[in-house]
């Protein structure tokens, strides 16, 4: 049987990238979940503890997934047209 080769790379502590899981999306490690859609339940109020028993996921991961989430709007360099 042939084996799966895994193009996956962390790209933040349990986050990881893979252009054959969720088209390249990043996702929590070892999971298909988005890290998108982590964030849009919590903007939308659910409990940490619902994502967790929703998605299969750790408390942890949620965490890495705000960390992620904030080094990438840190980074962002945003200009504003004056008009």
């Amino acid at each position: 049987m042939k084996k799966k080769t895994t193009l996956a790379v962390e790209i933040a502590p349990r986050i990881t990238v893979d252009p054959q899981v969720r088209f390249g999306q990043p996702v929590i490690k070892g999971t298909r979940v988005p890290v998108a859609v982590i964030l849009d339940e919590m903007a939308a109020g659910t409990t940490l503890e619902d994502i967790t028993r929703e998605y299969g996921v750790a408390r942890e991961d949620v965490r890495a997934v705000l960390r992620y989430a904030a080094e990438i709007i840190t980074g962002e360099d945003i200009k504003v047209a004056h008009g």
